[in-house]
């Protein structure tokens, strides 16, 4: 993880995917189908874009532990 615009990026795109993954598990609500329509093009950008910056934060497992 070195570039800082990417790693931010990465890590609030990971927050809104779990953010909205909590909302469909308590109250049945899909925030992203909610505001970008259900399944359209635009939703599922959103959602490949959470879950490629899912796979990016598994690189964050490398730093954990470590004095950098």
């Amino acid at each position: 993880m070195g570039n800082k615009f990417l790693d931010c990026t990465a890590l609030t795109l990971t927050i809104v995917g779990a953010v909205n993954w909590g909302l469909i598990g308590f109250f049945r609500f899909d925030l992203v189908a909610f505001l970008f329509g259900d399944m359209s093009w635009l939703s599922r950008v959103v959602y490949a874009l959470v879950g490629l910056c899912g796979l990016y934060m598994l690189a964050f497992y490398r730093h954990c532990g470590s004095d950098e």
